[in-house]
């Protein structure tokens, strides 16, 4: 009788150290969700601000750049794409892309307006424009290792068992795409 409650002991606390086991495997797969939601919200905050930004850089540098009007038209375009649809992540990151690209051609294109970098207001805007491409970038890293974090814990044993079982999907890092890996050629956007 008493190896028979030894048994039922012994096998009473492996199945609660495996649910216990499972629990914290479970809870941690959807903390490490939870937190790359979190973080694509820190994104979309600071792009926000950026989307708020733009049609006042478009109004006070169109006033400069006759010639640029095809960037701050597709400025303009790619912002009110951004801010009127309900797009996927993977969607909104490349369209996220080609906006960076797009404010980044005419951030270097003010080079040629000294008027336009003398300008106050043209300068206040690049300043806050600045300081939100800075903390767009640090909520893309923050995004990214929270990426990182979550696409680990869906494929490492023993956690992809239940990763599979929530039919967890990896996410997708923000990236620069091509464009944005490649030097800015200065002649090449006041010859058109």
């Amino acid at each position: 009788m008493a190896s028979f409650a030894i048994i039922l002991f012994i096998n009473l606390s492996i199945i609660i150290g495996i649910s216990i086991a499972g629990i914290k495997i479970y809870n941690s797969l959807i903390y490490k969700k939870n937190q790359v939601d979190n973080a694509f919200s820190s994104v979309d905050v600071s792009l926000q601000k950026r989307w708020d930004l733009i049609p006042n850089l478009v109004a006070v540098t169109q006033q400069y750049m006759k010639f640029e009007q095809q960037t701050l038209t597709e400025i303009a375009r790619l912002r009110n794409q951004l801010m009127s649809e309900k797009l996927n992540n993977e969607t909104r990151l490349k369209l996220e892309s080609k906006l960076s690209g797009a404010i980044g051609n005419i951030i270097v294109a003010v080079e040629a307006y000294p008027q336009l970098k003398a300008n106050e207001h043209f300068t206040r805007l690049q300043l806050s424009l600045n300081e939100v491409e800075e903390q767009i970038s640090a909520a893309r890293r923050f995004y990214n290792s929270a990426v990182t974090e979550y696409n680990s814990a869906i494929e490492m044993f023993p956690s992809n068992i239940f990763a599979s079982s929530m039919k967890s999907k990896p996410k997708q890092h923000f990236q620069a795409n091509a464009q944005e890996r490649q030097n800015v050629n200065v002649g090449s956007l006041f010859n058109q």
